[in-house]
């Protein structure tokens, strides 16, 4: 395995300084002005007699020789714009790469190569490439998608998530992955199953004292997890993970009603929870500050009477209807 990693991924870049363009643009425009003139000149003393005719010979054929070359030379003007690099093989062996951009002089036989173009099948069957040789280190954004997978419970969730990221380095970028936009997208895709099935959906148990992690209430910490294990696998291609957000997180459409029913059920019964604390409390309160004011004096059965109303009038889900006792309480 360390092996294959070495012979893959260990490319070291070899970044060129290539001549200014404009320079040589002009330049071999001006020799091109020259080859024609030299070529008008040779065929007005090719049609002279003896030593003349040979000189124009002579000149015709360098003529159209040095007017081969700087045709070659065009072919090695390049332009690298800002934030692109320019990743360059000659004859199929790894030449240089340009960072810096601008216009520029290389050799015209190298070629540039980015496996990152995109191939567009047009209405004739024809294949076009679609896209700049050059490799982009903008900062990029991409969007996952929603996918289905089951967390630690074995739940079917919805999640989606985007993925912002950039090349930092072409040439492993280029040379050790097939395509670095479809293998991120790979990557992303695996990432994002092997983090959420390590987490529940959400605590539906009441346990005190226990803070667990839930892919909703926790989706900051899990999104950076998801951000560190995706780095880890896309390093060895040159990219770099500036962040991952998780967009979209719900449960899948076949338990969502079922789901939805169990978590207002563990609403209901921890408000009911809250309020039997508040109404034991209350009672407590009443009763003691009755005792102690010399208030009334009740015994045992008449407080468990009392006991029992006021958490009735506390507990109840409607307004309770009081009734005024105009006789005894005995």
């Amino acid at each position: 395995m360390d092996n294959a990693k070495n012979t893959n991924y260990n490319i070291q870049e070899k970044e060129l300084r290539p001549a200014s363009g404009i320079l040589m643009l002009f330049l071999n425009i001006f020799a091109m002005i020259l080859e024609a003139v030299f070529f008008f000149v040779g065929i007005a003393l090719a049609g002279q007699g003896s030593v003349f005719s040979l000189v124009g010979i002579l000149l015709i054929l360098l003529s159209i020789v040095f007017f081969i070359v700087s045709c070659i030379l065009f072919g090695g003007l390049k332009t690298v714009k800002p934030n692109e690099a320019m990743v360059l093989t000659l004859f199929g062996k790894y030449h240089g790469t340009i960072k810096k951009s601008g216009f520029f002089l290389v050799n015209p036989f190298a070629s540039a190569f980015n496996p990152g173009l995109t191939v567009v099948t047009q209405a004739n069957g024809q294949r076009v490439t679609v896209g700049s040789k050059t490799v982009s280190l903008k900062v990029r954004t991409l969007d996952n998608q929603r996918q289905k997978v089951n967390d630690i419970l074995g739940n079917p969730i919805i999640i989606g998530a985007i993925v912002i990221w950039k090349v930092v380095d072409p040439t492993r970028a280029v040379f050790a992955v097939e395509n670095y936009n479809s293998f991120l997208s790979i990557q992303c895709d695996s990432t994002i199953r092997n983090i959420a099935r390590l987490y529940p959906y959400d605590d539906m148990d009441d346990k005190d004292g226990i803070d667990e992690k839930t892919l909703r209430g926790s989706s900051q910490e899990i999104a950076e997890k998801m951000k560190d294990e995706l780095q880890s696998r896309v390093a060895p291609a040159g990219l770099e993970i500036i962040e991952v957000r998780i967009t979209h997180l719900s449960y899948s459409e076949e338990i969502a009603a079922a789901m939805l029913q169990r978590q207002q059920a563990v609403a209901i019964i921890a408000a009911r929870k809250k309020i039997v604390e508040g109404a034991v409390s209350m009672v407590e309160m009443a009763i003691d500050q009755l005792g102690e004011n010399n208030i009334v004096n009740l015994d045992d059965e008449r407080k468990a009477q009392m006991v029992s109303n006021l958490m009735v009038v506390l507990c109840g889900n409607k307004e309770a209807q009081p009734i005024v006792n105009s006789g005894s309480i005995y």
